[in-house]
């Protein structure tokens, strides 16, 4: 069929545009059917705490995503420099998911316990102090900045709406008790947040300002937190497969 007999036939021409819309969307919808046997069921996954949620929206409002990726893929070259390969399951809390793809710096899905706190605030404020081939910018401004916490209630509850679940009512208080633990649901509680960021931040002082909450403290909370939540320890590769 030629290129002419289409484009001047604008019935064909309006079939053949659904068929190929009709193909796509197929594409796009019906592996969502099959989502949940792919997604893989491991112990340890939860959402954010408030703190650490702030610190991923500082890392997405500072264009951290633009450099660093946050999937580890199946190879051997990259277990041995990141670690595990990233799973689907780790993600599931993410909106929008850090997968990435471009790499000017390295991966980040496993940095979480890999330096201390004081290397990331060193790092994150000056990053040729401590790495002096990086060509990252400078964040100076997050150690001055005092942390919006403000909004948390809604910030929580838009997350919620996707499904994350952060807790609004009793019911699902009592969900994620069952389902995390009583410490962590009391973290993942809406009408707690602000006294559950405030605890966290001066309990594990990420900033080494004690006393004081800043932006630097939050997203150091996220970065320690990327990675941890699994413990590889207690599956052996053959139990992954299952879900590819």
């Amino acid at each position: 069929m030629r290129h002419e007999h289409i484009e001047t036939n604008s019935g064909l021409m309006i079939i053949l545009i659904l068929l190929v819309i009709s193909i796509g969307g197929l594409v796009e919808i019906v592996p969502l059917f099959y989502i949940n046997e792919t997604v893989e069921k491991v112990d340890g996954v939860r959402p954010y705490t408030p703190l650490e949620m702030r610190g991923r929206d500082i890392y997405v409002r500072e264009g951290c995503y633009l450099c660093h990726s946050q999937q580890i893929r199946p190879f051997r070259d990259e277990w041995l420099r990141y670690g595990h390969y990233s799973l689907a399951a780790e993600s599931q809390y993410d909106h929008p998911f850090q997968w990435g793809s471009k790499r000017t710096g390295p991966d980040l899905a496993r940095v979480g316990g890999k330096y201390s706190n004081q290397w990331h605030v060193q790092h994150l404020k000056a990053p040729r102090s401590v790495v002096p081939q990086s060509i990252m910018p400078n964040y100076p401004w997050l150690l001055e900045t005092e942390l919006d916490y403000s909004d948390l209630a809604s910030r929580m509850g838009a997350l919620r709406a996707t499904g994350v679940p952060y807790s609004l009512t009793q019911q699902e208080y009592d969900a994620n008790v069952s389902r995390f633990g009583k410490a962590v649901a009391d973290q993942l509680d809406i009408s707690q947040a602000q006294d559950s960021l405030m605890k966290q931040a001066h309990e594990k002082d990420f900033d080494g300002i004690p006393g004081q909450i800043t932006e630097m403290e939050a997203l150091v909370a996220y970065l320690q937190v990327l990675g941890t939540m699994v413990d590889f320890t207690k599956y052996d590769e053959g139990y992954f497969t299952t879900f590819r």
